[in-house]
């Protein structure tokens, strides 16, 4: 153990702690700064002879290359069964092409992954969050252990960038996310139109309901289409092209400044997305160079900006969760008002999926998110100075794009958003004490009373929307529980049950939840409940036909049940055996916090 570890144990005050690693000094009086500056621990002289010998045989060429290069790791979420990630491999080789190229030392690795898309309405979407603080311990580990100097991650499902960026906080050292990049769109040659993943859950809706038609051709049945739709919704590689979570952490994090500029809006298939990774490359040694390390660049300032983007674009109510545990684990004061603050003042502005009729691709094909940056720094809404990882500014980094074409309608101007302000509502009420997250782009209204109608796991409320028997002759208000983070265990995505309801348009339906709901979904729906049902929130409380108030105005979340009324259902409530005892999800169950501070694990 290094001394000064031990010194640390002793004297510092609790909070976050993390192992100091010895390095080469910071500064090189006697010529250019080394950029080996951890590796060099193994590497100088004889200190650790079995660790040069393995290096040798894992591919380091030469003495020269051993004492003097710089290792950097290159962190895939690789996986094959996903679209989102099965090209991250190649990506990688490229990246460590391109590296080797800058006469350093590339290393690729890869951590794990969950595909949400596939994982949707089953058991195995509860391992789905949980995957972020995988992504994130393997990382930080791979990083720590192996001495490595620098890190390029490519990620590419919703949680990925999130994973990747904290585990970024938590070693520190000069770090560049490359986005694995968005799907192209696909087309059902039976409806003759654009369609894409969401329109799969959208159309089972429909399906389950009998008004799955093609009004052009009546004589197509409602299996021919559905199946047309699968088999045409996604045409290849690529994350989801709407404004879904991926994209919306993407163009997050882009706005940050650790990616490198178009990284969120540049298409997987692209050639665009290849020169990216070869420019990755030079811009890890300029961080390098300069020092630019993941915490001087995940600043206030920065997390501002995300929110911005995050307003404007329309994204995903996951983004409120996943920048939560970001900028805990930077140490950066983030909290659910900051959300509602910025959401008042910035308009919604971006006709994207889900709720609007364009993709991801088609944003790329008129300047992408490099042009959205320059609308929004020229309007006062993005910080245009925080330093980014080329070693310029987001202003600097943007300069030179250009600027939206005046006759394109994916953007709307700031003069005709949309909506005036943005999408995400914090709600509190005696139904949230700790909040929860809404997603009302007003398309919906601003407000719904209605009955509750009790289920306690999503299962249940599938098996009831396949019945075909929700009436709409009332409003109802879908009360689902014991799916938060600790509950589910895993706090699973529900756009199964949202996409349905869409799907059967019954628009007198909200949807409530301690747990998440996918970044496709759209419609009346309140996530993130918290406290959650398992730790005996309010939620745990409500029974059929109680009435419930989503009102995104005043950001109430209410049930209108008296105080002595609900106290006495407390003392009545039982808390639920846990569903699992061993394994990573018990672990996780046992770990977790509640989603307002964003579903971390290691907040002791």
């Amino acid at each position: 153990m290094d001394p000064h570890n031990l010194e640390k144990q002793g004297l510092e005050p609790e909070g976050p702690r993390y192992l100091d690693f010895p390095h080469a000094p910071e500064t090189n009086s006697t010529g250019p700064k080394k950029l080996n500056k951890y590796s060099s621990v193994l590497t100088k002289d004889h200190d650790f002879p079995g660790a040069q010998a393995m290096l040798y045989a894992a591919g380091v060429p030469d003495k020269r290359s051993m004492k003097e290069d710089p290792h950097v790791g290159i962190a895939s979420v690789w996986w094959e069964g996903n679209p989102c990630n099965t090209h991250l491999l190649d990506l990688g080789k490229a990246v460590k092409d391109a590296v080797t190229k800058q006469g350093m030392l590339g290393w690729q690795y890869n951590t794990v992954g969950v595909s949400d898309a596939i994982t949707m309405g089953g058991e195995g979407m509860r391992f789905s969050l949980q995957t972020r603080e995988l992504i994130a311990d393997s990382v930080e580990t791979v990083t720590c252990a192996q001495h490595h100097d620098a890190c390029i991650a490519l990620p590419g499902c919703d949680k990925n960038m999130p994973g990747v960026v904290m585990a970024f906080a938590r070693h520190n050292r000069p770090s560049i996310m490359i986005y694995g990049g968005t799907i192209q769109k696909g087309y059902s040659p039976l409806l003759k139109k654009p369609i894409n993943i969401s329109l799969c859950y959208e159309a089972h809706g429909a399906y389950t309901y009998d008004n799955l038609t093609n009004p052009a051709d009546p004589s197509q049945s409602k299996d021919d289409i559905l199946s047309d739709i699968e088999a045409h919704a996604c045409p290849g590689p690529g994350a989801c092209g709407g404004m879904y979570t991926a994209n919306t952490m993407a163009t997050c994090i882009e706005v940050m400044g650790l990616s490198l500029p178009g990284s969120s809006s540049t298409p997987a298939t692209s050639p665009a997305k290849m020169r990216e990774c070869a420019r990755a490359a030079a811009a890890i040694r300029i961080c390098m160079e300069r020092d630019i390390t993941p915490r001087k660049l995940l600043t206030r300032a920065a997390f501002e900006n995300a929110l911005v983007s995050m307003m404007a674009l329309g994204g995903s109510t996951n983004g409120v969760l996943h920048l939560l545990a970001m900028a805990r684990t930077a140490e950066v004061p983030l909290a659910l008002p900051d959300f509602q603050r910025v959401s008042d003042k910035v308009p919604f502005i971006a006709n994207l999926a889900p709720s609007g009729q364009y993709f991801m691709a088609d944003l790329h094909a008129i300047g992408g998110t490099p042009a959205v940056c320059k609308l929004l720094i020229a309007a006062g809404l993005l910080d245009g100075s925080i330093p980014t990882v080329t070693g310029l500014t987001l202003a600097e980094n943007v300069a030179s794009a250009p600027s939206l074409p005046p006759s394109q309608d994916i953007i709307r101007p700031l003069t005709a958003p949309i909506k005036p302000t943005g999408h995400i509502e914090i709600l509190h009420g005696n139904l949230a004490p700790l909040g929860s997250v809404a997603k009302i782009t007003g398309k919906e209204g601003t407000r719904f009373t209605g009955a509750a109608r009790v289920f306690d796991k999503e299962s249940a409320l599938d098996a009831y929307l396949a019945s075909g028997s929700i009436p709409r002759s009332e409003n109802l208000v879908l009360v689902v529980r014991y799916e938060g983070p600790k509950g589910g265990p895993g706090m699973p995505e529900q756009l199964k049950a949202s996409a349905a309801l869409m799907g059967a348009k019954l628009s007198n339906v909200a949807l409530i939840t301690d747990g998440r709901y996918s970044g496709a979904s759209h419609g009346f729906i309140v996530g993130h409940v918290c406290p959650e049902a398992a730790v005996g929130g309010p939620i745990a409380m409500v029974r059929d036909g109680d009435t419930i108030t989503i009102d995104s105005e005043a950001n109430r979340l209410q049930v209108d049940v008296g105080d002595g009324e609900m106290e006495e259902r407390r003392r009545e409530w039982r808390r639920p055996r846990s569903l699992v005892t061993r394994g990573v999800l018990a672990k996780y169950a046992r770990l977790v916090g509640d989603a307002s501070t964003g579903a971390v694990t290691d907040d002791f």
